[in-house]
């Protein structure tokens, strides 16, 4: 059985604003979220700016969190009560870990900093059967948690299924990068000759697949469809990725495998584009391997988004599907000089582009790899 993927719903809450039509005419207009932190000290990072979430009401003791998931779940249609929930997060509630610690000097929100009490709330607060999983794999996490969707409704194990991702900006978190010394000191250049490391943000997204009979069956308008997705793991290294693209290649090519389409029909590609040296090179490697010489429009909303984590390729898909509306790719913001092997296909201005395929991809940390191809819907 290989039954089609459609997303019949979608929100998602970044930085640049929290509903789809204002961040992405923001992005597209050029807008960048990076700005200052103040919820916290950066005394001691590297970075002293992220991509945050405006005006979030929560009170002291509280994790930022949960008000990010509220103004995301208010921007969804109401799902069938038998549908499959799936979460990413890389460290959910992180913050209040962090409150205990720093006023309290003892740990007594263990339970709710666990990834899976988000998996739990979220259940709670759609009202669905399926208690869910969480995936948490680095910055794949959202992604992978999107083909293991459409996996269960491509087998016909589910009819539906929720997508949720999120993660915030924290000072565990940019602790953490700084000592990776992964973060750029100023806001991130996604494959940039001059980058110099990766800027964070908070956010995040949702997505509702279902199939074909259950899109008819809700009166549900099918905005776009999953048509492939693969997963590989370079094996390379615990943060930085095979220079030589092997397991985004596979990953990719797995991709357009499942989907039975040729490397020559992708029209446009959202990339991972942390801004960092290795992540971007090795991506561009890839690319060109797989495509060739041919001047495919790749950008990355990194710059202006900043690295949402757990939650980045869920914001991408649902940026991914604006992007086959307008047929528009939207600018890699930071990006001046790009390198040598971008020339022509990356720019810091929006670009146009033709055709209904549009390939996603991310990576992360412990070599893994994961895509998503997605066919234009109706409108």
């Amino acid at each position: 059985m290989n039954r089609s993927v459609h997303i019949t719903d979608y929100a998602l809450v970044t930085g640049l604003g929290c509903d789809v039509k204002t961040v992405w005419s923001r992005l597209v207009a050029g807008d960048s979220a990076i700005r200052p932190v103040e919820h916290f000290k950066t005394t001691n990072c590297l970075a002293k700016s992220a991509a945050l979430v405006n005006d979030l009401p929560c009170q002291a003791g509280e994790s930022r969190l949960y008000p990010i998931l509220e103004q995301l779940l208010e921007q969804l249609d109401c799902v069938p009560q038998s549908a499959r929930l799936i979460t990413a997060t890389t460290k959910g509630a992180i913050d209040l870990l962090e409150n205990d610690c720093q006023h309290h000097g003892q740990v007594s929100a263990a339970a709710a900093v666990v990834p899976s009490s988000m998996t739990s709330w979220l259940a709670r607060q759609l009202d669905v059967d399926d208690n869910g999983i969480n995936i948490n794999a680095a910055c794949a996490s959202s992604t992978l948690a999107i083909a293991r969707g459409a996996g269960l409704i491509a087998h016909g194990v589910a009819e539906v299924v929720v997508v949720c991702c999120a993660d915030i900006v924290s000072e565990f978190v940019l602790s953490g990068f700084s000592a990776l010394q992964a973060l750029s000191d100023q806001p991130s250049r996604p494959f940039d000759v001059d980058r110099n490391g990766l800027t964070l943000g908070e956010g995040a997204a949702a997505v509702v697949l279902m199939s074909e009979d259950a899109a008819q069956r809700y009166h549900r308008v099918k905005h776009a469809e999953v048509c492939g997705w693969g997963a590989a793991n370079d094996a390379n290294h615990i943060t930085a990725p095979a220079r030589d693209g092997c397991g985004l290649i596979q990953t990719v090519r797995q991709t357009l495998n499942r989907a039975q389409v040729k490397a020559d029909e992708v029209a446009a590609i959202s990339a991972h584009g942390t801004g960092t040296v290795y992540n971007d090179m090795m991506e561009l490697t890839a690319f060109k391997a797989i495509f060739g010489e041919r001047p495919l429009p790749i950008s990355s909303i990194k710059g202006a988004l900043g690295h949402t984590l757990g939650a980045a390729g869920g914001i991408e898909v649902v940026l991914g599907i604006a992007s086959l509306n307008d047929q528009l790719v939207p600018p890699t913001c930071g990006c001046v000089n790009p390198e040598p092997l971008g020339v022509g296909q990356i720019s810091a201005t929006a670009q146009p582009f033709s055709g209904d395929l549009l390939l996603s991809t991310n990576s992360g940390f412990g070599g893994v790899n994961a895509a998503l191809l997605l066919r234009r819907g109706q409108q």
